[in-house]
């Protein structure tokens, strides 16, 4: 398996090349990179600004395997509003096209919500929510064919797909090679084990997110280091080679609010151990 670091994981303001350099340096094959509404890989990039990016990722030395975003909180596409739902199947063609860019093989897209996390929205019946994003990425699946590229839907504390059994059924129900699991093994521990989601999803996992929790905050606070919290990664790793996923691993981690570098360098640390390289 391959070492990744996701964009989130750095200071904010910071320049993606020195980003990019960090993490060559902190021991990372690939940096994940988000789509934003603004700044160096957004949605008014046009294919001259990416692949300036991508040039530099190659003179570096780095991978760019996957492209994030965090546009699918404010643009869900189980929203009730249609104009919404749109934007999020547009930002999805954006993701898809600069991820084809890059040469990544996959976007994180978060499937769509019944609440989020900070829960003041008005909340989605849990139905109406599998219909809409059933749709939205049936609609989807030929838009991810034709540009080459995975979309993998994350599972999110978002009251919805609380179980591997219906993420895998959204899934077989989307019947496509190119739609799929971005599994995010801290993400479950607070209603699961991700050891059992990574049996359950099999082959349809696409790309995986590394985080712990500790269970007794119980709230987004309880997110820590790698190793600091309670998710069983021996078991997990072991579920994982099951299974035959050797692709890449990548750490979302909040970066400290002094020394800002030195949770990439722990964190790889970490991952070396949790990977057993």
């Amino acid at each position: 398996m391959k070492k990744g670091i996701n964009i989130w994981s750095f200071p904010g303001g910071m320049k993606m090349a020195d980003c990019m350099v960090l993490a060559k340096k902190a021991g990372y094959d690939g940096i994940e990179l988000s789509l934003d509404e603004e700044g160096e890989v957004s949605l008014a990039s046009s294919e001259k600004d990416l692949l300036v990016l991508k040039r530099t990722a190659e003179e570096v030395g780095i991978e760019v395997p996957s492209i994030a975003s965090g546009l699918y909180w404010t643009y869900p596409a189980t929203s009730p509003d249609p104009a919404i739902r749109q934007k999020s199947g547009d930002i999805v063609k954006k993701q898809l096209e600069v991820a084809a860019v890059f040469g990544a093989d996959s976007i994180l897209v978060v499937p769509g919500a019944v609440t989020g996390p900070s829960a003041g929205g008005e909340a989605v019946p849990y139905d109406v929510a599998y219909d809409r994003a059933l749709e939205a990425f049936t609609r989807l699946k030929g838009e991810a064919a034709a540009n080459q590229v995975n979309i993998g839907l994350e599972n999110v504390w978002n009251k919805f797909l609380l179980s591997p059994l219906e993420m895998r059924n959204l899934i077989d129900q989307i019947g496509s090679p190119w739609i799929g699991s971005y599994f995010d093994i801290g993400n479950v521990l607070q209603f699961g084990y991700p050891e059992q989601w990574v049996r359950i999803l099999g082959n349809r996992i696409k790309k995986v997110h590394i985080k712990d929790f500790r269970q007794s905050v119980g709230t987004l606070g309880g997110f820590v280091d790698l190793l600091a919290g309670d998710v069983n990664f021996p078991e997990v790793m072991k579920a994982f080679r099951e299974i035959g996923y050797d692709d890449y691993i990548t750490a979302e981690m909040s970066p400290y609010k002094n020394y800002t570098d030195q949770i990439l360098y722990n964190t790889s640390g970490a991952m070396d151990r949790i990977l057993e390289k």
